[in-house]
């Protein structure tokens, strides 16, 4: 980020079309490795504005310390914090007054392109879907990550990785289409392959649902802009063979933290094993330069972020343990798709491929008249 921060000119304003509005309190390590990941944001972007939420005392503090921030942060000072142990439906009933909450509203008041948050994850997909509320024709968001693999561009989507353990075909078919378009505007391709996540590449193999919805997606794939390529199996999710790998909550969630745990173990086994003897350690040295890049390569910090799909807004949920690096990672993922435009374009593919999306949209309004927003 060092070399970033030099090539930024000192008088440099932000561009008042992109704002990113991040949640200050939510992380394991304080507002303070927030405030640090904001600022490495800021002096890499040095087009674009950014809103702090939380205590103004405390973030005054921290931020007068980043001369990156400089003419660039705006302060809400919200002075509750939701915490990890918190049930969504507590701080459904009585978070208004948090960091999490005003951050969400900012994207809802179109004073932010994106919303970032640390925090408690059911909580803030909670205040997203309350705030922000649902695509018209989405039944169920999703959370999508990015997972490190062999394809040209180092990474792969998938999703869902934890927003509803429950998906049926119609759910299948929406994370697909919302995958693709979050492959598109994320990382620039303008056909992506979509696999539905089986325990078999057989057509026969897989629950009910997976059948059906490995039938609606192929005849869908046309509409929805992606190049379907059937089932995939757990050995394909870090493969070339597919960019956006499609599967309900629960299954995917015990993927992503199987793969984060795999990780952290090599590296703790490498890290072992040229330690272990004076020629391993000579060892070391020698391949120095190629760990670095291994540990580049598989660290989870740089691909920090899931992207909350099929709202009317974007939100992307940072890991509550990220540190600078972390949080400086998904704020960036943030202002990548804010820059695309993502969140108007994931809604008119969305719609595009579900013609009754318009009916849905008139349906859920009609529910909704005679309660608050």
């Amino acid at each position: 980020m060092a070399n970033d921060q030099s090539k930024v000119p000192a008088d440099t304003r932000p561009d008042p079309r992109i704002v990113i509005s991040v949640d200050a309190m939510g992380g394991d390590h304080g507002p303070s490795a927030v405030v640090a990941g904001v600022a490495d944001s800021a002096a890499r972007y040095p087009d674009i504005g950014f809103l702090l939420h939380g205590p103004a005392a405390e973030l005054d503090r921290l931020v007068a310390r980043k001369s990156a921030l400089k003419d660039r942060c705006e302060i809400r000072d919200a002075r509750e914090v939701v915490a990890m142990e918190d049930k969504p439906s507590h701080v459904l009933r009585n978070g208004k007054a948090t960091s999490m909450w005003s951050a969400i509203d900012a994207v809802r008041d179109g004073e932010a392109s994106v919303a970032v948050s640390c925090g408690n994850t059911g909580a803030l997909m909670a205040i997203s879907m309350i705030r922000l509320r649902k695509l018209p024709g989405v039944n169920r968001p999703a959370i999508a990550c990015l997972w490190p693999s062999r394809a040209p561009h180092g990474f792969n989507i998938m999703l869902d990785v934890g927003a509803d353990v429950r998906a049926d075909e119609n759910d299948l078919l929406q994370y697909g289409l919302m995958g693709a378009s979050y492959a598109r505007n994320g990382l620039g391709l303008e056909t992506p392959r979509v696999g539905l996540l089986n325990v078999g590449t057989e057509e026969n193999k897989g629950r009910p649902e997976l059948k059906a919805a490995h039938e609606i997606m192929g005849q869908k794939a046309d509409a929805g802009g992606f190049d379907f390529v059937g089932f995939v199996e757990g050995s394909d999710i870090p493969s070339g063979r597919v960019d956006v790998i499609v599967t309900d909550g629960f299954t995917g969630n015990v993927a992503l933290k199987t793969g984060e745990g795999t990780a952290s173990l090599i590296s703790e086994l490498l890290r072992d094993a040229f330690k272990a003897t004076p020629l391993s350690r000579i060892a070391t040295l020698l391949a120095l330069s190629s760990l670095k890049r291994l540990n580049r390569r598989i660290d989870p910090r740089r691909v920090n972020g899931g992207v909350f799909l099929g709202l009317n807004g974007t939100v992307i949920k940072s890991h509550g343990s990220a540190d600078a690096l972390g949080v400086a990672a998904a704020v960036g993922l943030g202002v990548r798709l804010a820059k695309n435009g993502f969140s108007d374009r994931l809604a008119a593919r969305v719609a595009s491929a579900l013609p009754n999306a318009q009916d849905a949209q008139t349906n859920e309004d009609s529910m909704n008249s005679g309660g608050t927003s």
